[in-house]
């Protein structure tokens, strides 16, 4: 399958199944990560950790960026531009089901450094979204029960955090950390039943917004010329659909009946679903309510299917879809960052002591507790911190798919299949440039800059260590 890697495959596919890896890091039984996913695992997985809570959060943002219409066609568009990228990751992972994803993909082409870089960047995308749903977790509850609006400890940039929103999002940790110490199965049932319980939840409240609104409540379509309004929502695309790929990083853990093929349709099934999801939602919101003058509501989508309905049970269903997306996403992003994190320990590209396995389940509970311990820390600086680190997530993500298209395109498979390697590099270069390019509306502020900043000079410490920790190997 891959024609030019300088390094001979780990593993191979033989009639559709995958088979073992042939790696030395993975010596003893004990190594091993349990093999308990199926397709369906596979696609909350993917789906799960990609949407989260931003059509309830910050739908109002969504909006103003680029109106109904301009919202609708930035996900499009985005969206869409997301699918060969899908394609590539599908093809890897089908020949390198490995967790550590895009590290291994581009080490098979690229030197050390390159890999590892990749690796930190994909490594910001996941682990920033478990202490910002953490702290989303209270800010839904303080809506829910204004009472736990309370007991504010201190302030970050002017906004408190309060107690009771600290012990929520702290008691949701602990528990996804324990669930994910304890095997992926238990993780797995808990991501299905969120993430179709959302679906399920999310089916209610649309057809019931679409039984009361009006096409009245539209205009403006665009906040902008429809240019800008379309560019400024495609620059948030790859933040609020970043997660298709973690089906990558649990490729170890495929029932031992899987069908490789399986990975393929959870990818491209997970932004499938993604955008009509998105589109959907803003859609729905725009029709049940005049969404301009509701622009300055908390919780905007809740809000304007009050006005319309005139009643409060839909919020409670809206309320109730938000907390199972809140909880799968969590959860898959959760997944993902420990699996990588593992991995990369696995390669001695950090701490080779968080490649540990539990002799019993079977997890890496090492590379749980650590991502469990960050969470619960980052929670600490609150929503005002979270939010620029949480906007470099958009280029982190973009960095490891241009980085994993580039992969696949250097190991020269044939010709279509290299056309869409290429399409994807262009797409995600261009992903990167939107946010970075001082000319382009919406583009890195100083905040953004700091935060990556921090995390590459994290990355580069944490990279030195393991060069060290090898090298005492």
């Amino acid at each position: 399958m891959f024609y030019n890697s300088r390094r001979p495959p780990n593993g191979m596919l033989i009639q559709g199944r995958q088979t073992s890896f042939a790696d030395p890091s993975r010596a003893t039984p004990a190594a091993f990560l349990a093999r308990k996913l199926r397709l369906t695992d596979y696609f909350t997985l993917g789906w799960g950790t990609m949407v989260g809570v931003g059509w309830l959060v910050v739908m109002d943002d969504w909006l103003l960026r680029g109106g109904p219409l301009g919202g609708i066609l930035g996900f499009t568009i985005g969206g869409g531009l997301l699918l060969p990228i899908g394609y590539v990751y599908g093809k890897l992972v089908m020949g390198i089901p490995d967790a550590a994803g895009e590290v291994a993909y581009t080490a098979r082409v690229f030197p050390p450094s390159v890999s590892y870089a990749t690796g930190w960047m994909m490594m910001l995308a996941y682990f920033i979204v478990c202490p910002w749903e953490a702290v989303a977790v209270g800010r839904i509850a303080g809506y829910i029960w204004p009472a736990l609006d309370t007991a504010a400890l201190y302030r970050i940039a002017g906004k408190p955090v309060f107690l009771p929103h600290l012990v929520i999002g702290l008691v949701l940790t602990g528990f996804l950390t324990l669930l994910n110490y304890r095997g992926i199965r238990l993780s797995a049932t808990f991501q299905n039943w969120t993430a179709f319980g959302t679906l399920g939840l999310f089916v209610i409240f649309v057809v019931t917004g679409a039984s009361r609104g009006s096409t009245a409540h539209f205009p403006p379509l665009f906040t902008h010329t429809p240019f800008v309004s379309i560019l400024l929502v495609m620059q948030i695309v790859p933040y609020f659909m970043t997660g298709y790929e973690s089906v990558t990083k649990a490729a170890e853990e495929a029932n031992p009946e899987f069908r490789s093929r399986g990975f393929f349709k959870a990818i491209w099934m997970a932004i499938l679903v993604g955008i009509v999801f998105y589109v959907t939602a803003i859609a729905v919101v725009a029709y049940v309510a005049p969404w301009k003058t509701l622009t300055e509501e908390k919780f905007m989508t809740a809000v304007a299917f009050q006005h319309a309905v005139g009643s409060r049970w839909v919020v409670s269903i809206i309320l109730a879809a938000a907390m199972c997306s809140l909880f799968k996403v969590f959860n898959g992003n959760f997944v993902a960052a420990t699996r990588l994190l593992f991995a990369m320990g696995r390669r001695k590209l950090i701490d080779p002591r968080l490649a540990a396995v539990h002799p019993v389940n079977h997890t890496p509970s090492a590379a749980v507790l650590v991502i469990g311990i960050a969470t619960a820390a980052g929670m600490f600086l609150g929503d005002a911190i979270l939010v620029p680190i949480a906007e470099v997530g958009s280029v982190a993500s973009a960095t490891g798919w241009l980085a994993s298209c580039a992969a696949y395109y250097a190991m020269g498979p044939p010709g279509r299949e290299r056309l869409v390697a290429a399409a994807g590099v262009t797409i995600t270069g261009l992903m990167i440039l939107m946010k970075v390019v001082p000319a382009v509306p919406g583009h890195f502020t100083g905040y953004e800059w700091l935060s990556l900043a921090v995390w590459v000079a994290l990355g580069a410490v944490l990279g030195q260590r393991g060069i060290r920790a090898k090298t005492q190997v």
